[in-house]
């Protein structure tokens, strides 16, 4: 069994399932989402090389602050446009 823990706010926590995870990334579009801490953008940059060299397709996106979650268009726009998504935690 995996726990993950959400960093939002939440007074309880509910059950959520695991995604599916794609068995391969060159299958489909990487998102790379800064979220714009400090030094976020120098962790997305090497990502994007190193899955650029793979054949991955890659597309960027940045949060407008690292202290909200992203806004509800953007997430929409993600999930629309990629198939996985990598989130820059840097500081």
């Amino acid at each position: 069994m995996t726990t993950l823990l959400d960093p939002t706010s939440e007074r309880t926590t509910g059950e959520r399932p695991i995604s599916a995870r794609s068995a391969n990334l060159a299958d489909g579009t990487v998102g790379l989402l800064d979220i714009s801490k400090p030094r976020g953008d120098v962790f997305i940059r090497r990502l994007d090389e190193l899955l650029t060299e793979m054949g991955v397709a890659v597309r960027h996106y940045r949060k407008p602050t690292f202290s909200k979650p992203a806004p509800l268009d953007l997430r929409r726009q993600i999930a629309a446009e990629c198939g996985a998504v990598i989130e820059a935690l840097a500081d």
